[in-house]
């Protein structure tokens, strides 16, 4: 990106999402990340916000806009999982994921979209998975989720298209994260059989893809899923 912008990256403090907050940091921008513990990469502001509560969401754009400017860039990166075969799992196990996945980066956006509106500029980059549109067994309420994530960014696209505001979707397959690497070594190698670039990505290598998408560059792409799975979901 040319100009610099006020970035916030939600669920900043680890794996995807710090990565992500690091990359806009490195290329000049004034980066906040929210979090619910923990902190985001130096240089970033770190501000305490749930994504389920809107007070939450709305106090922390009031601190951020205050310290760093109006939000020019936001990337809904905040996730949970609670995996579990269908006929096991809780009403709660669906619904709070739900709620966290997609209902909150929903929060994030409305609250996104005031200052983008004033601003007539925007850039919206929801992260989703290889999974919602795959599919994934024992992950009804993740997928659904994710993929509910679609559908938010291409009806946000035609609302503000006109005004300068872009919103796109990410695709991550597997990543060389915490979570990864906790899985065996035989079960690494699994997954790797199944992707056709034979190994995971690197936080990075998404990150990339994500401060593309927010650039000037990428002004003319939106309602687009840009999957970073290395041909694992093939856009699906």
């Amino acid at each position: 990106m040319t100009t610099t912008r006020t970035v916030l990256v939600t669920g900043g403090n680890r794996g995807i999402g710090f990565a992500i907050a690091e990359e806009f940091i490195a290329q000049g921008h004034r980066v906040a990340v929210t979090s619910r513990s923990g902190h985001g990469p130096e240089g970033s502001l770190t501000v305490r916000a749930d994504v389920t509560d809107a007070a939450s969401v709305d106090a922390a754009f009031t601190e951020i806009e205050a310290t760093l400017g109006p939000v020019d860039v936001v990337v809904a990166n905040a996730g949970i999982t609670k995996d579990m075969l269908l006929m096991r799992m809780s009403e709660d196990d669906f619904t709070s994921v739900i709620d966290t996945n997609l209902s909150g980066a929903f929060r994030v956006v409305k609250r996104a979209s005031k200052g983008m509106l004033k601003a007539r500029f925007g850039r919206i980059v929801l992260i989703s998975s290889v999974v919602g549109l795959y599919g994934s067994a024992g992950q009804v309420n993740y997928s659904a989720s994710k993929s509910g994530l679609v559908g938010l960014a291409r009806s946000v696209t035609r609302e503000l298209g006109s005004r300068g505001i872009t919103a796109n979707v990410v695709a991550p397959g597997f990543i060389e994260t915490d979570m990864t690497a906790e899985l065996p070594a035989a079960t690494q190698a699994d997954y790797k059989k199944s992707i056709p670039a034979g190994r995971f990505a690197t936080p990075t290598e998404v990150a990339r893809v994500v401060t593309w998408l927010a650039g000037d560059d990428a002004g003319y792409i939106s309602g687009a899923v840009i999957p970073v799975d290395g041909g694992l979901g093939m856009g699906h």
